[in-house]
């Protein structure tokens, strides 16, 4: 473990421990006391038959349990940033472009504050038009999506910010990290070095649960982020009832423990899958034990978080990282403002990533990818923040990303992927160089 965070590991000890990780944490460059938040659930769960989104085209059946949309607002008095965490699967950067063009032009949210992020349930509706995916599973999508709930999930979006700037309180933040074996390495391998989706646990993995809690002034409850990489797989293709999957009945077991809303925000989950993985009904899958497996573990770093502020400080950014593409690859019409052709004639994705640092100690980023979690597990390691989360799925999708190394090894991720063999070098020197550089120095 490298040593910039291994205080963060353990329990807190004692009260002298947990005022000096606050020092530490959260420095005195701030706006003292101007901190404020507010936490919004709306629930987006359809009430007629829908197609789901994550496997084979298919149409619900019924509902196993609601989806939501949940919003947190965070307003240092200068800043004001909105994160979002849908039960949905995934969305088209197009589709984030729109609404977020929207919230610009009705509420004047700029869209470098705004991340929706998205918990890759595989058994919720599509939400917009398809986007990345209809190049590589085209066979998906020979029917038309469902405008008149998309326009829902839109409209409650818009609606569930403006409430919660209505909302905005004084309010205190904390940071920790917590840890759970409730996920495993997907990409199970044959004795000739084949590559097929199962389970591999020799493969990389990341346990780390990043954790930020939110109080009220008087130190009750606000909100709760986990960030935890996990694909929304318990169920397969053969259940046909939405769900929120493990995220979502994880996230409403915290609820119901603490009284507050939990926005699970999904990791490098790439190549990670639950530990019970496709199946084709909630209970065969045992996904009422994610509430253990995982939900627990959220308890257990909130319990041991002792530590908030409301000196806050918050500074968002972002890049635009551009790599070559997979030769030989389309590319959808509505997806041109993510691609170009440099004058050598190379095909190139530009990759938008985002930031946003928290005074001068926490360091989130987030991009619209399906991230291998050796490329996240390396940035942490190599970022001068003590606390570096990676917020995946973030305001779309454009495809796996996934290492050099694994390439070779074949397999699903592989054909599902618009990038070339460097693209995990390109993006991990420079994410690393903007945490270091400007981020960490912007002077």
């Amino acid at each position: 473990m490298n040593h910039k965070h291994k205080y963060f590991s353990g329990t807190l000890q004692n009260s002298v421990m947990a005022l000096f990780l606050l020092c530490q944490i959260f420095g005195a460059d701030v706006h003292a006391g101007a901190f404020r938040a507010a936490v919004v659930k709306v629930d987006i769960t359809p009430d007629n038959p829908q197609m789901l989104l994550g496997y084979q085209a298919r149409q619900s059946t019924g509902v196993h349990d609601k989806i939501y949309h949940r919003i947190i607002a965070l307003d240092d008095g200068t800043t004001q940033f909105f994160i979002v965490s849908s039960d949905i699967c995934l969305v088209s950067p197009a589709e984030y472009d729109k609404v977020s063009a929207r919230l610009l032009k009705e509420q004047k949210v700029s869209p470098i504050n705004l991340w929706w992020t998205f918990t890759h349930t595989h058994s919720a509706p599509e939400v917009g038009p398809p986007g990345l995916p209809v190049i590589f599973l085209g066979e998906r999508y020979k029917h038309e999506y469902d405008k008149t709930y998309t326009a829902m999930v839109e409209q409650k979006l818009i609606d569930g910010i403006a409430e919660a700037r209505k909302n905005l309180a004084p309010a205190k933040l904390g940071i920790g990290w917590g840890f759970a074996q409730a996920n495993i390495n997907r990409r199970a391998r044959f004795s000739d070095g084949n590559t097929t989706l199962g389970m591999n646990p020799d493969g990389p993995v990341d346990r780390r649960i990043g954790l930020l809690r939110l109080e009220k002034a008087d130190g009750s409850p606000m909100a709760l982020i986990a960030n935890y990489a996990m694909h929304g797989t318990v169920m397969s293709g053969a259940n046909l009832e939405i769900s929120g999957d493990a995220p979502g009945i994880v996230s409403e077991y915290v609820e119901k423990k603490t009284g507050v809303p939990l926005l699970y925000i999904n990791g490098a989950a790439g190549n990670i899958a639950p530990i019970y993985s496709v199946y084709p009904s909630p209970g065969a899958g045992h996904l009422a034990q994610f509430q253990v497996l995982l939900g627990d573990k959220i308890l257990d770093a909130n319990k041991a978080l002792t530590a908030t502020t409301s000196d806050i400080k918050l500074k968002s950014s972002a890049i635009t990282i551009e790599t070559p593409r997979k030769a030989g690859l389309g590319w959808p019409d509505e997806l041109a403002a993510f691609t170009r052709t440099n004058k050598a004639g190379v095909n190139l994705v530009k990759l938008p990533v985002r930031f946003l640092k928290i005074n001068e100690e926490v360091a989130i980023w987030g991009a619209p990818l399906e991230l291998f979690c050796e490329i996240s597990n390396e940035i942490r390691d190599r970022s001068p923040f003590p606390h570096t989360f990676y917020f995946g799925y973030t305001n779309g999708w454009l495809g796996y990303l996934l290492t050099e190394e694994e390439l070779k090894y074949g397999g699903y991720e592989p054909t599902v992927s618009p990038y070339s063999p460097s693209a995990a070098k390109d993006l991990t020197d420079s994410v690393v160089n903007y945490l270091q550089g400007q981020m960490k120095n912007p002077n």
